[in-house]
């Protein structure tokens, strides 16, 4: 199996923007999400970033160039074998990513960042329907408060058990870090 950790969205607009992270608490997230890119660098595994980007630039959020579009400093400063650009939910829409998976021959993907009911669900199910393998580190992604009725805890909490019921495999970041 050749794994590769993709980091999904982790940028300004979900820590300091107009999409706060919620659940889990941001500080939180993106300490599993550094601990995750630092052990896939000492275990020999491909970082992936992948970067929103909304090109109009009355487009509201991660506009291109703003400093809500750029990649939290948190993953932006440590190393990684690329940055995709995506204009859609899924990382594999309209981009280079599965090209580049496959190029390196990569089969598995242990995938992290925001948002747990959009973009990781959307990612983590082309991945499946590609035939790629996919672990979500659970508490290396989080989600917004959707509305009253559906606050991000519950969010992240049923968007996990789905995925996990069929898409993926369900991980915390530390028993991953430990099964490298």
């Amino acid at each position: 199996m050749t794994t590769a950790l993709i980091v999904i969205d982790v940028q300004n607009e979900y820590v300091t923007g107009n999409l706060p992270i919620a659940y889990p608490p941001v500080e939180g997230s993106l300490e599993a999400i550094s601990t995750a890119i630092d052990a896939a660098n000492s275990a020999g595994v491909p970082v992936v970033l992948v970067r929103h980007t909304e090109s109009d630039p009355d487009g509201g959020i991660f506009v291109s160039g703003s400093d809500n579009w750029q990649l939290h400093e948190s993953v932006s400063s440590r190393p990684h074998a690329v940055v995709i650009d995506k204009q859609l939910p899924g990382s594999f829409t309209g981009t280079e990513l599965e090209s580049w998976l496959s190029e390196r021959a990569v089969d598995h993907l242990v995938i992290v960042g925001y948002m747990t009911h959009m973009c990781i669900d959307t990612t983590t199910r082309q991945a499946m329907h590609l035939g790629l393998g996919v672990t979500i580190l659970e508490d290396a992604t989080g989600t917004i408060d959707i509305s009253d009725d559906l606050p991000a805890k519950l969010a992240h909490t049923v968007e996990i058990g789905i995925l996990g019921d069929s898409f993926a495999t369900v991980s915390s970041t530390h028993d991953w870090v430990a099964s490298l």
